[in-house]
């Protein structure tokens, strides 16, 4: 298979990046830690005081506050904590990100991603730092597959036989393309209505997988073409 040229091969990553990727992606464990804090803190009000919280109000909170919110020492006891790791956390993943930009600055062939809405600094290195060269992935459907942006299946003769592993692919790429779509559904009006009228027909998660997979195939063509990202292309 080999003499022939018809062995897969595995994408080896270039060893001189693979320490800042791997600080790239404590960020991200980091990130999700705290939305899980933060959570809990919300139904922590929720339960208790039938009080919905956004994330602003909460990063307000203090020691007192919370003291006025709650009569119980033992919830009172349960938020704070929850508070201070997330606060420990938010300053962490700030010193983190501070030394990324120190150390890192994106090669000439991926600043067009910053065009894409949706996409700001953090989230196009991370793109960068897990896909590596553009050039391995020979059409556009490799890379969205990759991001984990399509659903595998098994067909024969035409018809649905089952699912294959939904755990292949980059789930780092997977995260930094969902988090772009959710950015970009507040901030583009043509992303905006497109996910809209998918909303209108499916689940919010399905709604916000297919906005992701729409960027991802974007970022392979801005990559690969070199050209700024056309959200009337992409999503018209």
């Amino acid at each position: 298979m080999l003499r022939l040229n018809i062995l897969p091969e595995g994408y080896i990553y270039p060893k001189e990046a693979r320490m800042i990727r791997d600080l790239l992606r404590k960020r991200l464990q980091l990130v999700q830690q705290r939305t899980l804090n933060l959570i809990s803190i919300q139904g922590l009000y929720t339960r208790h005081l039938n009080k919905r919280l956004n994330s602003s109000k909460i990063k307000q909170l203090t020691p007192q506050t919370i003291a006025q919110d709650f009569c119980d020492p033992n919830v009172q006891l349960a938020v704070n904590g929850n508070l201070a790791v997330q606060q420990c956390l938010t300053q962490q993943i700030k010193n983190i990100e501070k030394s990324l930009k120190q150390q890192l600055k994106l090669k000439d062939e991926f600043i067009q991603l910053t065009s894409i809405d949706g996409i700001g600094l953090i989230l196009a290195l991370t793109i960068m730092l897990e896909t590596g060269s553009i050039t391995r992935f020979e059409r556009v459907g490799n890379y969205a597959s990759y991001c984990r942006c399509v659903s595998g299946a098994r067909y024969s003769n035409g018809k649905k036989k089952g699912s294959t592993n939904a755990k292949n692919g980059n789930k780092y790429l997977a995260w930094a393309f969902v988090e772009a779509a959710n950015f970009a559904i507040r901030h583009n009006e043509i992303i905006k209505k497109f996910y809209q009228r998918k909303l209108a027909k499916t689940h919010m998660m399905v709604a916000k997988k297919a906005v992701a997979h729409k960027l991802a195939r974007a970022c392979f063509y801005v990559l690969r073409d070199h050209v700024e990202f056309d959200a009337k292309k992409a999503f018209g």
